[in-house]
């Protein structure tokens, strides 16, 4: 694999998001929240080889405000990985890293591990992590991750897997949302106008390359973030980084 290939980290961010409008601007700490995921991927990479993919105006003008660079994405983006894929119409790379823009405690060297991982694959990769509690595991807001012993990813669900037969917690591992697509990747994620079935019941959108045959490396890492999900998540952030 070619290390010369052009690549870049963006933030898909939409301010209309049916649970928490808004997210990416709510203040914690004193800067919005898109400021500290876009912080945490300057450390990761060059700040010029960082991007926020947007559609909202406000979104745009605050990331300009505080030195990020804007790429104006349309409306009608369905997934991140669509605004990924529109974005890298305009910046021509090889491949791109999504970080999402509501993990303002992402830690950077989980985006340089996925960076080295796709170079020397090329498949699309996404990190993972040990779960640590049974309530992080029982939540549906947290997609669980299951492996092969070659950490190729079988499934990944809401539901809490795997389980006994007890219907016990044992062990598990949950998604930590950076990936990386190439080009190809993108295309294809574009080129299908609809959610496949499991995606669309999950609301995973890496299930998409995985019901189409397209084989998804995980990387694992050794620990995840703190997604802002919901207003409530905001209060865990902050009492995580005063407690830094």
């Amino acid at each position: 694999m070619e290390n010369n290939m052009k690549y870049a980290v963006v933030i898909p961010a939409r301010f209309q998001s049916s649970r928490f409008p808004g997210k990416p601007l709510v203040d914690i700490c004193g800067k919005p929240m898109i400021q500290h995921v876009w912080e945490k991927c300057c450390v990761a990479v060059n700040s010029v080889d960082v991007y926020v993919a947007t559609d909202s105006t406000e979104i745009a003008e605050r990331v300009k405000g505080f030195g990020g660079q804007v790429v104006m994405t349309s409306s009608d983006c369905l997934t991140g990985t669509d605004r990924l894929a529109e974005a890298n119409l305009k910046l021509d790379c090889d491949f791109l890293i999504n970080v999402q823009g509501d993990e303002p405690v992402i830690e950077p060297s989980n985006i340089t591990k996925i960076i080295e991982s796709f170079k020397k694959t090329s498949n699309v990769t996404n990190a993972y992590c040990a779960i640590t509690s049974e309530d992080e595991f029982r939540s549906l807001t947290v997609p669980k991750v299951v492996t092969t012993s070659n950490q190729k990813l079988l499934y990944m669900s809401r539901s809490a897997i795997p389980l006994s037969k007890g219907g016990d917690y044992v062990n598990a591992y949950k998604q930590v949302c950076v990936y990386a697509f190439s080009r190809d990747h993108l295309s294809f994620f574009t080129s299908s106008k609809e959610k496949t079935p499991l995606e669309k019941i999950e609301d995973i959108e890496i299930l998409r390359f995985l019901e189409s045959d397209i084989q998804v490396d995980m990387v694992e890492v050794e620990s995840g973030s703190l997604a802002v999900d919901i207003p409530a998540d905001v209060d865990k952030v902050i009492a995580y980084l005063n407690s830094k």
